[in-house]
């Protein structure tokens, strides 16, 4: 299911019969704002958030401008796309950066939430911005906790400090030291969490934070709970003034409720989003591009976002030389493929592309194992083969089937498909257009 797929599927409903009216009355609109209305309370947004968002809407909706303007149902979009944005804290909230090294990042939560995976994560895309994390291990309770937070340092590449099962807040400060000994500008305090929010939990975290002076503190929510969500950055705000929220695993999240509800309630921005497993999983929010994706205007922003990291400028470089060659051949193809699995979930980036809601794209027409097989055939062609796919005729197409464990039909399907973007990309090229992509 794609991000927020429940609510997008009903506002873009709404729309779709405002757009069929060439013009709008004030009786439709609110008609309209009420159904927009009942589509947020089903995707779980807070009450008092979803009345207050609604009366916003309605009262620059039924505007003058707006009902004899050339196109009011654009303009009613716009609108609640305005609001939207404004809702998730109107644009992208920065980390802070302490003007004395190393900066304190202090990260907290429920147990569940994914808050020491996410620790790694964030220090992956530190580091990945030319930052020296280091992470700190002070959560001592949770069997296993410390091990597995210098498992996730050694899978993202960053540093790791422990001092085993003694006070996290003594922990926390030598830590500092330790940082500007060794070098590292950024720390990462993983905290104990709790099943439930309690006296001794946040006692503890008070004691952390008055020990090292953090910069940030964020506190990791699972958008799967809803208002549950809510209620918990509620409380750690209460207790500890947080800094920022970060919202775990938003990938599954189909209602968005506490997404769209946390920073009207707490007053605090949601700073970043986990959207998978992988420790490349995480995302900077920015509001403006979450409100598109609901509307079904897509993200390309993001997805141009992911493009980069995947590919390095050289690489890209080299392909367009190769477009322009016209010497594209099936290595570059498998190099594409490899490229497209970086980027993440298929499903995800589909969901980015403007419009794709209309699309009605179920997961049967994004076989990602098609894929895995289209690798495996190139995988099973000699240097030659892949340098040139002319040469395939019936006997070497049915020893690669052979070889990549599938038929002589798929073979049959990648060349074609591969043929297929070869002429589009010539066309782009040559600034044509008016060629359908062949997936």
């Amino acid at each position: 299911m794609a991000l927020f797929s429940g609510l997008s599927d009903r506002i873009n409903h709404v729309f779709s019969k405002l757009k069929s009216r060439g013009s709008l009355t004030e009786l439709e609109i609110k008609q309209a704002m009420r159904e927009v209305r009942i589509a947020l309370l089903e995707a779980d947004v807070n009450v008092n958030v979803a009345k207050d968002f609604i009366k916003k809407v309605s009262e620059k909706a039924v505007g003058e401008d707006v009902l004899k303007g050339l196109n009011p149902a654009q303009q009613v979009i716009k609108i609640v796309n305005d609001e939207l944005t404004e809702l998730m804290g109107s644009s992208q909230s920065k980390l802070v950066v302490s003007s004395k090294l190393p900066t304190v990042i202090m990260m907290c939560g429920l147990q569940g939430a994914g808050k020491t995976t996410m620790c790694g994560k964030l220090g992956l895309y530190l580091k990945k911005q030319g930052k020296k994390p280091l992470l700190v291990a002070c959560d001592i309770y949770r069997p296993a906790a410390i091990k597995q937070l210098q498992i996730v340092s050694q899978k993202a590449g960053v540093g790791f400090f422990e001092m085993g099962q003694k006070n996290p807040a003594k922990t926390a400060k030598q830590s500092i030291d330790f940082a500007r000994q060794n070098g590292f500008d950024t720390i990462i305090i993983d905290t104990a969490g709790r099943l439930h929010i309690n006296r001794e939990l946040m006692d503890e975290l008070k004691e952390v934070k008055e020990a090292v002076g953090t910069d940030e503190i964020l506190l990791t929510v699972d958008s799967m709970t809803g208002q549950d969500a809510v209620t918990v950055a509620e409380a750690f705000d209460k207790e500890l003034d947080i800094t920022g929220v970060i919202m775990t695993k938003l990938d599954g999240d189909t209602r968005g409720g506490a997404t769209l509800s946390i920073k009207a309630v707490t007053g605090k921005p949601i700073k970043f989003c986990g959207t998978g497993e992988k420790l490349e999983d995480i995302e900077v929010f920015h509001p403006d591009r979450m409100a598109g994706r609901i509307l079904g205007m897509g993200d390309v922003l993001s997805l141009i976002d992911k493009a980069q990291q995947a590919v390095s400028q050289e690489d890209a470089a080299k392909l367009a030389k190769k477009l322009k060659d016209q010497s594209f051949d099936l290595n570059d193809y498998l190099a594409q493929f490899e490229n497209l699995k970086k980027m993440g979930d298929l499903k995800d980036i589909v969901g980015m592309l403007p419009g794709a809601g209309k699309l009605k794209i179920s997961e049967k027409d994004i076989d990602e194992k098609e894929i895995l097989r289209f690798k495996a055939i190139i995988q099973s062609m000699t240097p030659r083969e892949r340098s040139d796919c002319r040469i395939l005729n019936y006997t070497r197409k049915k020893r690669i089937a052979a070889g990549s464990g599938t038929t002589v039909q798929e073979v049959n399907k990648l060349v074609k498909q591969f043929e297929q973007t070869k002429e589009l990309m010539k066309r782009f090229g040559n600034g044509k257009r008016g060629m359908k992509l062949p997936f």
